[in-house]
């Protein structure tokens, strides 16, 4: 993938992991928070950081923690300038696709109870951290960002103007069909 695409990355092979488990705390750089930032449609990203804990659970992969950052946006109604906190929980399973045979897909739809994901694919034994923050990151930021207390009010019509319509109003009552 090409540096627009994927402004930070923080590759992670599986074969790496422990068999006692990896924490990882990232935190991503000015440079990268920028192009984040533009990709994203934000003023400003000003902190983007995650902690993530990996688990290998046989062929599986399993990988739990959280995004945390400081946005700077765009209120919506009064156009000013606002930051927010966003913080994304990250529960997610992954399988090797190497490993997946025609009678796995069959075992994978096959979920334990309560289990409402299947697991995603991991490709090439490498999961990129940076990466995931960076999607979960986006899937957390308000679309329609307001200041504190701010609520849109609709402009107030003055009685004694005329009314957008009220010319098709006088047309109908020339044509016989202003009766209610």
């Amino acid at each position: 993938m090409d540096k627009v695409a994927k402004p930070w990355s923080v590759p992670v092979t599986v074969e790496h992991i422990p068999d006692a488990g990896l924490h990882m705390d990232i935190e991503a750089p000015e440079a990268a928070r920028a192009q984040i930032a533009g990709l994203a449609g934000l003023r400003d990203l000003p902190r983007l950081a995650a902690a993530f804990d990996l688990a290998r659970v046989g062929a599986e992969l399993h990988l739990t923690g959280h995004v945390k950052a400081k946005v700077g946006q765009i209120c919506v109604v009064s156009l000013e300038p606002i930051e927010s906190e966003v913080t994304e929980t990250v529960d997610l399973r992954f399988f090797p696709t190497a490993e997946i045979t025609e009678a796995e897909p069959q075992k994978l739809r096959q979920r334990p109870k309560g289990d409402d994901e299947p697991p995603e694919p991991l490709i090439g034994g490498t999961i990129d951290l940076g990466a995931l923050a960076v999607e979960f990151l986006v899937l957390g930021i308000d679309p329609y960002p307001r200041k504190p207390g701010v609520e849109f009010a609709p402009p107030k019509a003055e009685d004694g103007g005329e009314h957008p319509f009220a010319a098709l109003e006088t047309l109908k009552k020339q044509l016989g069909g202003g009766q209610s």
